[in-house]
């Protein structure tokens, strides 16, 4: 599912009313009865509501003033409050204004703060409001008048439903602008935007239901539209049932190369996530004195011994051992637990050039590659690099607020520049391609803030990129179900007891789910 601009949005809509003939009165009827829709969903007894709609003088107030119609032909009374007079409304908005003005609606324009603190009495006494006062184009904060308005309709007890985007956010960005509408239900028209999408904005919108308002799907093709949130068909070709005459080398042997003296955890996570996740082999390379832990975390498990420094890392002479020990295998999971001593950072930047198989850097791989991320551009297979927002400033050289803060340019930016595939955790975790895509996954949940559920997930990518159709399909898919497996143990032990293991133990229910719901076939 694509997520737009503003300005994605209005050329869509262009497009559809200048050179498909779908005119702009359809689309705005369309956009209406989806959000009467929504409410008659949670108010079916619409006829006992108190319902006033908060209109401006755009296409949102039209949108407003259609709904409005709706309702009342369903037996309700809606009091709509024209923020303006009806005198300045053009186009689509004008059109619809006569009509509910003709139906006999009440409606009572709204042009000073006098007549607001009239108004706005109604609002107290709404059990439903609907918000239509502005549309996906705000840019700058709303002010003065308008942010009395914005905080008349929060402080109603009714349920707040944004049309479009809750009026005060900017659709473009997820930053708060300034006042803003607490919804309860955002309908949205064709496709999520931005500020749907991501903290704290996202906060703002309630619950979203992105409508249809027959936008033709071609539309969604063009290739400019970089922002995608993935849902499960997307993954669903991963996941298909294995052939009667598989074995264990179908489906890959990875290498993980993790662990130093007190993270032999972190090397024991990533490898059991990677099994549970289908890999055939899975072999962890270790420093020799951690293997006994490693080996003893899941039987299952194959193990080598390291070279490693006084310090119990992986040391220089290392990557002579790792580059035998990569003969056979599909692809090198590496990072967890490492440590940045400077052995172990000469080991890696060794390694790196040489590699002939795809490999996922996380944790300490990253910190090692930030000292020298040009080392990115000597690979020869993509790498799919793991950072959270801390390790993705020390890559990039800007600082966590602005990593935070720009993370939907600097991502696409950076997986172009090293041509690798980028998957910055968090809220919303991201993927971004070598082409400057960019994809949002759906699942997981605050539970996951926890320690070890990036070595779990480091683990899942390694597998799937064995076994997955493509990279950038494997990706998106163990990113996927690492959450889905998270909101599934969630589910289960809560969020605040949650811990890295839970997520390794819903991985086959998570799996299973996928599989069962999917639209290839078993």
């Amino acid at each position: 599912m694509k997520i737009l601009t503003a300005a994605q949005m209005r050329r869509m809509d262009h497009h559809a009313i200048k050179e498909l003939g779908i005119i702009g009165p359809v689309l705005m009827e369309n956009a209406g009865l989806e959000i009467v829709r929504a409410i008659l969903e949670r108010f079916p007894q619409i006829q006992a509501e108190k319902v006033v709609i908060v209109a401006g003088k755009g296409n949102n107030g039209g949108d407003g003033f259609v709904v409005a119609r709706h309702l009342f032909n369903r037996g309700a009374r809606p009091l709509i409050l024209l923020i303006g007079a009806k005198k300045d409304l053009k186009g689509d908005a004008a059109l619809n204004l006569i009509m509910v003005d003709q139906i006999g609606i009440e409606i009572r324009e709204i042009t000073s703060p006098e007549h607001w603190a009239q108004a706005k009495r109604k609002l107290n006494d709404a059990t439903l409001l609907v918000d239509a006062v502005f549309g996906t184009g705000l840019t700058k904060p709303a002010a003065g008048f308008y942010a009395r308005v914005i905080e008349g309709i929060n402080r109603s007890p009714a349920f707040r439903v944004a049309v479009d985007i809750p009026s005060g956010l900017s659709s473009d960005t997820f930053e708060l602008l300034g006042p803003c509408v607490h919804a309860d239900l955002t309908v949205t028209m064709a496709a999520p935007k931005i500020a749907h999408m991501f903290m704290p904005s996202e906060e703002m919108c309630g619950e979203l239901v992105v409508a249809d308002i027959s936008i033709p799907p071609f539309m969604f093709e063009d290739p400019e539209l970089k922002l995608d949130m993935v849902e499960e068909h997307d993954i669903s070709p991963c996941f298909k049932k294995r052939k009667r005459d598989s074995h264990k080398g179908t489906f890959g042997h990875l290498l993980v190369v993790a662990g130093s003296r007190g993270k032999t955890g972190a090397a024991g996570m990533a490898a059991k996530a990677a099994l549970k996740t289908g890999a055939g082999l899975v072999t962890v390379a270790t420093p020799e004195s951690c293997l006994p832990m490693v080996a003893r975390s899941m039987a299952e498990l194959m193990t080598e011994p390291l070279p490693e420094t006084e310090a119990g890392t992986p040391a220089v002479s290392a990557s002579g051992a790792l580059r035998q020990l990569l003969q056979g295998k599909d692809a090198l999971m590496l990072g967890p637990g490492i440590s940045t001593h400077p052995e172990t950072v000469e080991m890696v930047l060794d390694l790196l050039p040489r590699l002939k198989v795809p490999v996922v850097l996380d944790a300490d791989g990253l910190n090692i590659i930030a000292q020298s991320p040009g080392i990115l551009k000597s690979l020869k297979r993509p790498a799919v690099l793991t950072p959270h927002p801390g390790e993705f400033a020390r890559l990039c050289g800007e600082t966590n607020k602005t990593v935070v803060k720009k993370k939907l340019d600097l991502a696409p930016q950076f997986a172009r520049e090293y041509g690798v595939y980028l998957v910055l955790k968090g809220h919303r975790t991201l993927t971004a391609t070598p082409e400057g895509r960019v994809f949002v996954n759906p699942t997981g949940n605050p539970g996951m803030a926890t320690g070890g559920s990036g070595d779990v997930l480091s683990g899942m990518l390694g597998s799937m990129i064995m076994q997955g159709p493509d990279i950038q399909s494997a990706v998106l898919a163990a990113v996927y179900v690492h959450g889905l497996s998270g909101d599934l143990a969630a589910e289960h032990y809560g969020e605040k007891t949650l811990v890295a293991g839970n997520i390794i133990t819903y991985l086959p229910a998570a799996i299973k789910k996928i599989i069962s719901t999917g639209t290839h076939p078993c």
